[in-house]
């Protein structure tokens, strides 16, 4: 019969597992040495302490710490480092209590867990000593081989794979990258959350400090195909630690300072702004990350399948919002906490007012940081923006004007102001600030206690009460004003400048894309090195650029999320600014609100460029509420005295005529034109005025500039009068302004389509010029190759002027013939009919007139000069204001025009419309009006003959014609015919002899001389009938038309 074992002693079980977790033993040939792990060490000195004490050599929790003491202290063969063999410990004390749950006898279990447990504690108590003083244990093997100073940027923390591990396990990381970060390292359960519970901050913070440097420097220059993943996954892991949170704040690289601090700097060097420079966008090659992502995903595109492109576009645009997500719940995480709040908003701010200078049309790539970032940004703060963006918009009474004054983190009040100057603004708010300080008082409690209680939302609590300045106090705001105001600073610097990058760079492409072609198709004429070198340099700057297209593509335009969550934002935007002048309702205050006024003017321009991005790209605008952008345009576009940049307003018509149906190819837009209330009412009126508005920039370039606003305008108000309410407020508004925006309108329509049709014909005779140099080809190849290259740049320069000012003269000639069907009485005034009658002879003389061979082109379409339809729709203008002409003056303004009127014209171009087919009647009414013109012309020759030589005093001193209603101006007192002054008034607003300012109203009729002129009429017909005077009038004629004509 075998022998029993004898029992352990509860002290004997605790003293073996002891012993197994710490791997060390106080005999020096303990039991079952044979089988014993060979990492075990003799404590030989120890056990002798201890003997000699008087007590047994049994391991205990009481002689625990002492052990491990000198365990970590002595120099023993083959051994860990101090912070391996504590993991270990830890991990086989782990292991220990599983082994113990199986314990039967409960009193012993509990006994044994409770032994093991403390140990646990003790192995990360000693992990901490350990990271926060490498060198104490130093004296033995134990140490560290190569210990670092902790300021060493390189990965030194053995705590960070532990990390990685933890924020790892079990999870499989989306893009690429995987989890290599801490591969073949261990990591216990439960170690990390009991290493950064249970402890003071000053113990912990000098070792959270070196690991969030260390995952700052994981990230650093890495691209989103690049792994930013884990060390984004760790960081947040620290923060969710109270601990953790404040250590990141209380970090000196949290908001980096010093003498040359800038927005690159803060993004480089800050802990966070390594993890918000992740990104597909290209950067300056300093900066550039890796991998490459243009070169990787979208080289040599051309050759690519789509659906590689596709691929690519969707794998960035996943791994781009898997960060986004992850720096959110970072900054949530420290703006929940209020002990960290403050700081997180501080850095924004920072780096919002370092890189203030992003926003200049060229940024210094190293004194600002990165598009990628400031892009990250905009979607992380739009992120943030979301509870206050709900489709009722109910939390916008909490954004208070206020802060753009009184805000002493971001720096608005330099920004351009919607009306008001710089000194207007100052001068406002010293007088606020004064009343403020005049109604100063000592709040009663009741107010303290409200101003004490934390409101929550969607970011933790706030502090929803108004800004108090007074007394030098620094002014509370609740978070989603500061939210708001900070969103809409990171969006400016952010994602409209990445738009406006992403538009430059499509020009760009396109410039060297029209380069590269003129240079091949030099290859065939005078080949040389130089212009190989000049192909392969254009193909080379076409490839690169290309790459960095699609880097924003796959980014931002392919996020339609992005592009959505940012309209959500603006539509907040435009809906809390028309608050501030009274809500939607026109008209308009009759004086802008300071509040308004005095708002940056970006807040607008940024909504108005986002919807014109988002307007050019498929499907991006579906389901966004547009009517609040709609009844902001219409309120705004035409009050320069609450929206004073002319081209801010004009940027507003560029918006809806994106939104044009026969444009935005959707259905919804249409009823924003046709359906909408406040358009149905005002969108004529308000883009008729600003047509008018914008003859006057103030800068330098307005003379070009007001054709490309106009361009927009007419395309608009084309589409509108095609809309039967549209077209019916038009003729309501010619009849009530007939005086007044709608002559100044028709004014300035008739004084464009006169300069572009004229320099478009000019340019033509001049292209025609180079056209003949070059296909001299003998006298051609004898010119250097420089001249010739200037001479070919100078040829598709004059292709493209043409090109645009024929377009925009085809629409303005468009404009007046469908208006003029309907509309006729503004045409007729004495002020206008003449100038009217003028430009329809000059056009008529250009288009079958004696040099019309000399504007004949190969390939006319080419340039939008379709000479066939200008005439039929000049002749269709003629026979309208003929047909509405009850006074019959049409004839003699047509007839009195000394420079262009011929009737042998009228008869040349109905011999054309026959032949290009024109309607019967319209040639007939045409060959009619040509008949009355022609015997006005005979009658006004009478008449001069009667008249004889007429007194200067009866001449306008201005066109020197005999004055029917003389008028003096005011300013300098020399008197004119009122017709004349009336229309140099639609064009200029100012006397034309003293240039002060003069109107209408400010004429005073000379009604003295008025009769004297009356008076000499009557004497000179009664001496001429008297005498039997019979004059005959005769004119020359010109070529007559044959079948060689320009219009065939």
């Amino acid at each position: 019969m075998a022998t029993q074992k004898p029992q352990r002693t509860p002290e004997e079980i605790e003293d073996i597992i002891l012993r197994k977790i710490f791997l060390v033993s106080l005999k020096e040939n303990p039991e079952n040495s044979s089988t014993s792990d060979p990492r075990v060490v003799y404590l030989e000195m120890t056990a002798a302490e201890i003997l000699s004490e008087g007590k047994s050599l049994l391991l205990s929790r009481d002689l625990m710490e002492r052990v491990l003491i000198d365990r970590l202290s002595g120099e023993f063969p083959n051994s860990e480092t101090p912070f391996n063999y504590l993991i270990g410990c830890y991990k086989r004390a782990h292991e220990e209590i599983k082994k113990i749950s199986n314990m039967k006898d409960k009193t012993l279990r509990s006994e044994m867990e409770s032994a093991a447990k403390q140990a646990k504690k003790l192995a990360v108590s000693y992990v901490r000593i350990n990271l926060g003083n490498p060198e104490l244990f130093s004296s033995g093997n134990l140490r560290d081989s190569n210990p670092k100073p902790r300021s060493s940027m390189s990965s030194n923390s053995p705590l960070l794979p532990l990390v990685f591990v933890e924020v790892s396990s079990g999870v499989m990381l989306d893009g690429f990258g995987g989890n290599e970060l801490g591969s073949g390292v261990d990591c216990p359960p439960g170690f990390l959350e009991e290493f950064f519970k249970d402890s003071d901050f000053d113990t912990l913070d000098p070792i959270l400090k070196g690991l969030y440097e260390d995952l700052r420097g994981t990230v650093l220059k890495v691209s989103a195909l690049g792994n930013f993943q884990q060390p984004l996954r760790a960081l947040l892991y620290l923060v969710n630690f109270p601990v953790g949170a404040k250590s990141l704040v209380n970090h000196p690289w949290w908001i980096p300072k010093g003498v040359y601090l800038n927005g690159r700097v803060i993004e480089m060097t800050s802990i966070l702004g390594p993890f918000f420079h992740v990104s597909a966008l290209p950067d300056h090659t300093i900066f550039k990350s890796q991998p490459d992502i243009g070169q990787q995903c979208f080289s040599d595109a051309s050759n690519r399948r789509a659906a590689d492109l596709l691929s690519s576009f969707t794998t960035i645009k996943a791994v781009m919002n898997n960060l986004y997500d992850g720096l959110v719940e970072v900054l949530l995480c420290l703006l929940k906490n209020t002990e960290t709040r403050e700081c997180v908003l501080e850095y924004l701010a920072e780096v919002i007012n370092k890189n203030a200078s992003r926003a200049h049309i060229q940024v210094d790539h190293i004194s600002c940081a990165s598009s990628g970032m400031f892009v990250n940004l905009s979607a992380v703060m739009l992120r943030l923006c979301e509870p206050f963006l709900d489709a009722n918009l109910t939390k916008r009474d909490k954004i208070d004007p206020n802060y753009v004054f009184h805000s002493n983190r971001l720096d608005l009040r330099g920004l351009t102001a919607l009306y008001a100057t710089s000194e207007e603004v100052a001068e406002w708010i010293n007088k606020d600030k004064q009343v403020k300080t005049d109604e100063s008082r000592p709040p009663a409690d009741g107010e303290n206690r409200l101003l004490q209680s934390p409101e929550a939302t969607s970011s933790g609590s706030t502090l929803n009460v108004k800004s108090t300045t007074s007394g030098g106090e620094k002014a509370k705001y609740p978070f989603i004003c500061e939210c708001f105001f900070m969103t809409a600073r990171v969006l400016n610097l952010g994602l409209l400048k990445a738009f406006s990058d992403f538009k430059h760079l499509v020009q760009d492409i396109s410039r060297c894309e029209d380069t590269l072609a003129t240079l091949k198709a030099m290859r065939g004429q005078t080949p040389s090195p130089q212009l190989e070198l000049d192909i392969s340099r254009f193909e080379k700057e076409i490839e690169l650029y290309s790459q960095e297209k699609f880097c924003y593509e796959a980014q931002i335009l392919r996020d339609g999320a992005l592009i959505q969550h940012a309209l959500s934002f603006y539509r907040l935007m435009v809906v809390w600014l028309v608050g501030l002048v009274g809500g939607f309702k026109m008209p308009l205050p009759s004086t802008c609100p300071m509040e308004f006024a005095s708002m940056p003017e970006h807040f607008v321009e940024d909504a108005m460029e986002l919807l014109i991005f988002a307007s050019r790209i498929p499907k991006a605008l579906d389901g966004v509420l547009l009517d609040d952008f709609m009844n902001f345009i219409i309120m705004f576009m035409a009050s320069p005295q609450f929206i004073k940049n002319p081209y801010l307003r004009a940027k507003m018509v560029e918006v809806l005529n994106c939104w044009m149906p026969r444009r935005s190819g959707s259905s919804a837009t249409s009823t924003l034109f046709e359906g909408h209330q406040l358009s149905l009412e005002y969108l004529v009126r308000n883009l008729l005025k600003l047509y008018v508005d914008i003859e006057f920039t103030g800068s330098h370039t307005q003379f070009y500039d007001k054709f490309n606003i106009r361009h927009n305008i007419a395309e608009l108000l084309e589409y509108l009068w095609q809309v039967p309410s549209h077209r019916n407020t038009w003729k309501q508004i010619a009849k009530e302004e007939e005086k007044g925006v709608y002559l100044n309108f028709l004014n300035f329509l008739i004084n464009d389509s006169i300069y572009l049709l004229d320099e478009s014909l000019n340019k033509i005779l001049e292209l025609k010029e180079l056209e003949a140099e070059m296909s001299n080809t003998a006298e051609w190849e004898r010119r250097p190759a420089q001249e010739r290259q200037e001479r070919t740049r100078l040829f598709h320069s004059q292709e493209n002027i043409i090109r645009i000012d024929m377009k925009l003269a085809n629409e303005d000639v468009s404009m007046l013939a469908f208006t003029s069907e309907q509309i006729t009485a503004p045409f007729l005034l004495p002020e206008m009919v003449e100038r009217v009658a003028s430009m329809l002879n000059y056009f008529l003389l250009q288009l079958v007139g004696p040099q019309r061979k000399s504007l004949t082109l190969k390939d006319p379409e080419k340039y939008e000069f379709r000479p066939k339809e200008l005439l039929k729709q000049i002749v269709r203008i003629y026979v309208h204001l003929a047909r509405g002409d009850s006074e019959n003056i049409f004839p003699a303004a047509i007839s009195s025009d000394g420079r262009s009127y011929n009737d042998q014209l009228f008869s040349a171009a109905a011999d054309v419309l026959r032949r290009i087919g024109e309607g019967g009647r319209i040639i007939q009414d045409f060959i009619e009006l040509g008949s009355k013109a022609k015997a006005a012309a005979s009658e006004a020759m009478d008449t001069e003959a009667v008249l004889g030589d007429i007194p200067d005093e009866f001449l306008d001193p201005i066109q020197y014609t005999l004055m029917k209603d003389p008028v003096i101006l005011p300013s300098s007192r020399i008197t004119v015919d009122r017709p004349v002054i009336q229309r140099h008034l639609l064009s200029d607003g100012t006397d034309p002899f003293s240039r002060s300012h003069l109107t209408v109203e400010m004429l005073i009729p000379n009604t003295e001389l008025k009769a004297r002129i009356e008076e000499y009429i009557k004497s000179q017909e009664l001496k001429r009938h008297g005498e039997g005077l019979n004059m005959q009038s005769s004119k020359g004629t010109i070529q007559p038309t044959s079948g060689d004509m320009l219009i065939d």
